[in-house]
């Protein structure tokens, strides 16, 4: 691999750092959210990380070249059989149609946030103790998003129901395959859903690798 390969693995493994860290310190500082039993925090936090991370992916316009991203999830390292790398393959091109439809929208900042926390708020996490409360939560986020695109955008009378419809497809990319493409080279065999967890409990000291140049 030459010295630019490298250099954009490296580039595309920091800004995915960076995507996840944001996406956590988004959630400890929206309404709401920080009042909720700690519990419920982590799980929400831990169902909903790679949603918050296309929809981040997106709000910066990633960069989702094939390249690097084999690269980034070692693809390259090492003899691969040819319908795992094509497995890969398909799994980047989800996550790049999705990303590319959101983008398609001109979503604005304050519609990707009434989007998180559309995602956040969700009430298939397990174990919730205060369900109906999380559910209310969700429901005042769509409240609030329906309501911002009927008075910003009035000529779209569709829009709040295109930006909702997107929601169920983030699900498609696979949380398993962004660990493998993003953060593998970073942390190794540790879960994303562990770090998640100490990312929300440990506050500004969390030691994340690529912390120090941020």
């Amino acid at each position: 691999m030459n010295a630019n390969n490298i250099m954009g693995v490296d580039n595309i493994c920091e800004l995915a750092s960076r995507l996840l860290f944001s996406a956590v310190g988004w959630a400890k500082n929206i309404p709401f959210f920080p009042e909720l039993q700690v519990t419920d925090q982590v799980a929400l936090l831990r169902l909903v990380w790679s949603e918050l991370f296309v929809l981040n992916a997106s709000q910066c316009s990633m960069p989702l070249h094939v390249a690097p991203l084999l690269a980034a999830a070692g693809l390259h390292a090492s003899p691969m059989a040819a319908d795992r790398v094509v497995a890969f393959m398909d799994h980047i091109r989800i996550f790049q149609e999705q990303v590319e439809k959101l983008k398609a929208l001109h979503v604005d900042s304050a519609e990707y946030s009434c989007l998180k926390a559309i995602v956040l708020f969700t009430s298939d996490a397990c174990g919730l103790s205060d369900l109906a409360h999380i559910e209310g939560l969700q429901e005042k986020s769509q409240c609030a998003l329906e309501e911002y695109c009927r008075t910003q955008y009035p000529n779209q009378p569709t829009r709040f129901g295109k930006l909702l419809l997107r929601l169920p497809s983030l699900r498609t990319v696979s949380s398993s395959v962004i660990e493998q493409l993003f953060f593998v080279r970073l942390v190794g065999k540790t879960p994303i859903e562990t770090l998640i967890r100490d990312m929300l409990l440990s506050g500004s000291t969390f030691n994340w690798p690529y912390m120090g140049s941020m």
